[in-house]
């Protein structure tokens, strides 16, 4: 039966990257998006009047845990928060236990994403064999199962023989290297942003310059190697320095920055609440506005969740013993339509970074909208506002600084080739 969305403002790329942004009905048919104009009919009709259209959100980091950890999240419940939050693409990342270093891992979770059925989950493959840096993994056996990137979880790849030898596999075999840049002998045990906060509260700290000192070695190598280039949750304005003049350079440089570092600082830290406790830290005012200008300048692709369930006896500690990480596949749509209504980010550099950004990054086929393209849609009320209550979360995880806190702006209705997956109004039923 034919699905018309009618008299919605339909907002987006197109196959081929020209930008949408019309009052339309969208019809899909057979799990496809059919026409795009005005005045059309269907089986079933939703009023979208007042809502928007937009194509679905794709996640390029999100910590599904499963295999190994299911009692902090497992597929099932990570896509059903991703469903929530408008996201029909998510790359899973390979910190599974165990790690996603070989062909039958990445099988599994290309399997059981589409037993799910919530979400498509990508795998991210490992860089290296069980993380330790120093050899290969499978790394064509996991790009046949389905890997569409590279990376070695929370940790840096810290060898440059290592780093070079693993870019060059990623060229030959097309596949982007994503660096979680961290040099631990410049931070020191730190896990907070140095600077007056970090001294104040008595609290270790962690230099910027651990991150952008690893992002300015790594560049000479991929200058060398010609190889694609990622650069995980940038937190720093030196990085985002950095990433732009490699880009202006011509060098296959992507970068991703998480929701919570657009829209938290340091400051968050003076409750000395864990959950305020990520990797890499809440910055200071200065690297967030760079962060933002990173963002509308298109030097960051993409928004990424980062998405770390934790469960509760790792974050109910003292925050220096903590684990970091937080929840975001429910709340991030929200976050970053908070910074187009405070004037800081144009509505369509949002929309980009959270669909076709994010796609082009990973060379994904998802993020565009148009006749023939397959309808994951994602339909959003950017005046809603709700409340973030842990009763309410998909998650199996809580763990959020959020919790309690008004947000405006939410997915309604979150369409995966054709069928609704979430339906807050039940608009489907």
């Amino acid at each position: 039966m034919d699905l018309v969305l009618r008299g919605g403002r339909v907002l987006g790329a197109q196959p081929g990257g020209a930008w949408l942004d019309v009052p339309a009905d969208v019809r899909i048919a057979a799990g496809v998006i059919d026409e795009i104009g005005g005045g059309l009919r269907g089986g079933r009709e939703i009023d979208c009047r007042g809502l928007w259209i937009l194509p679905g959100l794709v996640d390029l980091r999100a910590h599904l845990r499963e295999p190994g950890a299911e009692h902090e999240e497992d597929i099932a419940s990570g896509s059903l928060a991703a469903a929530r939050g408008g996201f029909t693409t998510v790359c899973a990342q390979p910190d599974t236990q165990p790690i996603n270093d070989q062909r039958t891992v990445t099988d599994w979770i290309v399997r059981r994403g589409a037993e799910v059925g919530l979400c498509r989950v990508r795998p991210v493959g490992a860089i290296t064999r069980g993380f330790d840096g120093a050899h290969l993994a499978e790394i064509a056996e996991m790009k046949a199962a389905g890997a569409v990137a590279l990376a070695d979880g929370e940790r840096c790849l810290r060898d440059l023989g290592v780093l070079r030898r693993a870019l060059e596999y990623a060229r030959t075999f097309d596949l982007p290297l994503v660096q979680h840049a961290l040099d631990l002998e410049l931070c020191e045990g730190g896990s907070v942003n140095e600077g007056a906060t970090a001294t104040r509260l008595g609290l270790r700290p962690q230099p910027a310059a651990a991150e952008s000192a690893i992002v300015a070695r790594d560049l000479e190598v991929v200058a060398w190697t010609g190889a694609r280039y990622h650069v995980a949750h940038v937190s720093a304005a030196r990085t985002v320095a950095l990433v732009r003049e490699a880009r202006r350079r011509g060098l296959p440089v992507t970068a991703e920055v998480t929701p919570h570092h657009l829209t938290l600082t340091e400051d968050a830290l003076t409750s000395y609440d864990p959950l305020t406790k990520v990797t890499p830290p809440l910055r200071a005012a200065a690297d967030r506005d760079a962060l933002i200008e990173g963002l509308c300048d298109g030097t960051l692709d993409a928004i990424a969740t980062d998405h770390a369930p934790e469960g509760l006896t790792d974050k109910e500690l003292e925050l220096e013993a903590a684990a970091p990480g937080m929840i975001g596949l429910e709340t991030a749509l929200a976050l970053a339509l908070g910074l187009v209504r405070d004037g800081l980010v144009p509505e369509r550099r949002v929309i980009e970074a959270l669909t076709l950004g994010p796609a082009r990054a990973f060379a994904l086929d998802a993020g565009v909208l148009g006749p023939g393209v397959v309808a994951d849609l994602c339909v959003v009320d950017p005046d809603l506002a709700w409340t973030v209550d842990p009763a309410l979360l998909a998650s199996k995880a809580k763990n959020t600084p959020l919790l309690g806190r008004r947000l405006t702006g939410r997915s309604v209705l979150t369409i995966l080739g054709g069928r609704a997956v979430h339906d807050l109004h039940g608009r489907c039923a």
